[in-house]
């Protein structure tokens, strides 16, 4: 098997893995959730109008709705919504035509959100706007509702530069009887993209949405929304969290409450997807206090913050089996980063590291494959010679390559440990929030996405051109199966490159650039120091 035939091969099954991160069809649940379950959900979801408190920091807006409490607009300040958009990252929405909200309650027998009639508590609040002032480190927004007597205080607490709020309640419970109360958290988000949604490009970032948790039992795990059409997520645990999921960015409820939790997700009234959590019964004896907790993270999916929040948080940056390899990419691309601040030119560094490392491997491959095909002629007389005979041709083939310390496969080695790489950092520009919207030079302003122009792709095919001109070169003999691979595959490679991110192809192309000038290299050596003279002889 050619080099050229090889490359082919492992580059085109590179693509269908990409292609297959796309559908991703492994999107299993565990338990149905039971009808009685799923009545009570769709009730709280019933919908009022209060009055509307407005919460910034210096990373996020917030509206809050004092009917209920619930967050209805969440925008990511620091990220805008498309490339070089001043309009900042609309996470939680309350259109017409699209909803998702964050919602919060106390439900159980003196629950306040009654889950019979869908009626909320409608809490009040001193200031219409709350704003976490530059010599502020902490904003508290407390609403408040008062019922019996009893003063339920609904407090979010948001910290500067953090993604992640805490959504405390506090119950004094000046009544003569005990109070029992479950700590509730759910997300709701319409099943349905509307058509502005679907007109953007596919890099939007309400596209690729999942539902994602992790319990005692199940480290993490997600599925797709459509999924829950089948069957509805019903299941207990001690600890975790339970999330919505979305291309770089991602919403989850993460309970503080002691006890069993009871995570659930279902497809309510076939147009609004619920997720969320239940504590465990909470008693408040007369004349006590209690409080009960839970904390949101509203934000781009940055590992190392996320896995500060709840343990097995930082799984939700899902670069599938490759996660070491990509991380490990990813960490040295921050490196440098760091140093000289474009994305671009850190795949560029770590391109030539990587082929640097790979040099001695690369040598070996193109030494047997010279030596390959310089025993092309003797291997045909063999093929001749025990034409009727497929086992004996293998046989003495392997043994002419044992005879001349030729290891065939040595010449897919290097091949083969490209893949995982190509791999990892497909993975790593399509799921890491540092590569969204990175900027190169000239018209690559968006690493992470197509090239608008094409210009890389067709530079790429030229690389690949460059290396079959000194493939033929090099190449002793010549077949026509060899000639019909290498006429197309630049076409073939050029064509399956236009849709992917710049970045992965700008990788590709300084590869092939770095594998152009190894080749030269190590022909030109193996021709200074006989080579090909010495194996001719033999």
């Amino acid at each position: 098997m050619t080099l050229q035939r090889n490359l082919l091969l492992i580059t085109i099954m590179c693509i269908l893995c990409i292609i297959c991160q796309y559908v991703n069809m492994d999107f299993s649940v565990y338990q149905l959730s039971n009808p009685q379950n799923r009545q009570q959900l769709a009730t709280i979801l019933t919908d009022s109008l209060g009055k509307i408190i407005t919460v910034k920091t210096d990373v996020l807006s917030l509206q809050i709705n004092t009917y209920g409490g619930d967050i209805e607009q969440a925008l990511l300040l620091p990220y805008s919504n498309e490339l070089d958009s001043p309009k900042p990252v609309h996470l939680l929405d309350s259109s017409k035509e699209f909803v998702y909200h964050a919602q919060s309650g106390l439900i159980g027998e003196n629950g306040l959100d009654n889950l019979v009639n869908g009626n909320r508590p409608l809490y009040t609040s001193k200031q219409d706007i709350y704003v976490l002032e530059n010599n502020q480190h902490e904003l508290l927004v407390p609403l408040t509702y008062t019922a019996n007597n009893i003063i339920y205080t609904k407090t979010f607490i948001l910290k500067r530069s953090d993604f992640a709020l805490t959504v405390n309640y506090y119950i004094n419970n000046t009544s003569t009887k005990p109070l029992n109360f479950m700590l509730f958290g759910q997300l709701k988000q319409s099943m349905n993209l509307p058509d502005t949604f679907l007109s953007n490009n596919l890099s939007s970032s309400h596209m690729f949405r999942r539902i994602a948790y992790s319990t005692t039992y199940k480290k993490y795990k997600k599925y797709n929304f459509k999924e829950l059409n089948k069957c509805n997520l019903f299941l207990n645990t001690n600890i975790g969290w339970i999330a919505m999921l979305q291309k770089y960015f991602s919403v989850v409820w993460v309970p503080f409450t002691s006890g069993t939790k009871n995570f659930y997700a279902s497809n309510y009234d076939n147009r609004h997807v619920v997720v969320g959590f239940k504590s465990s019964p909470v008693t408040i004896a007369a004349g006590n206090q209690s409080e009960l907790q839970a904390s949101l993270w509203l934000g781009p999916e940055i590992k190392n913050r996320m896995v500060n929040i709840a343990k097995n948080l930082d799984l939700v940056v899902d670069y599938g089996l490759l996660r070491f390899i990509s991380q490990s990419m990813l960490y040295f691309m921050k490196y440098i980063h760091h140093y000289i601040s474009n994305w671009g030119f850190s795949i560029i560094i770590i391109t030539f590291i990587i082929r640097i490392i790979m040099y001695p491997i690369t040598k070996s491959q193109y030494t047997s494959i010279a030596k390959i095909r310089i025993l092309q002629p003797k291997i045909s007389a063999i093929r001749e010679r025990f034409l009727n005979d497929k086992q004996r041709q293998n046989q003495e083939i392997i043994a002419l390559y044992n005879k001349e310390n030729i290891n065939p496969l040595s010449s897919l080695l290097p091949m083969l440990i490209q893949m995982p790489i190509f791999l990892a950092l497909y993975h790593v520009l399509s799921n890491s929030i540092e590569l969204r919207h990175a900027s190169f030079m000239l018209w690559i302003h968006d690493l992470s996405s197509q090239d608008p122009y094409y210009v890389l792709p067709i530079i790429m095919g030229i690389t690949i051109l460059l290396i079959q001109n000194i493939s033929h070169t090099n190449n002793v003999t010549k077949s026509s199966r060899q000639q019909k691979i290498m006429t197309f595959m630049p076409l073939i490679f050029t064509v399956f490159f236009l849709w992917l991110p710049s970045g992965l192809i700008l990788y590709y192309i300084v590869n092939n650039l770095v594998t152009i000038i190894q080749q030269q290299l190590i022909y030109r050596g193996l021709k200074k120091c006989g080579f090909y003279k010495t194996m001719v002889k033999k």
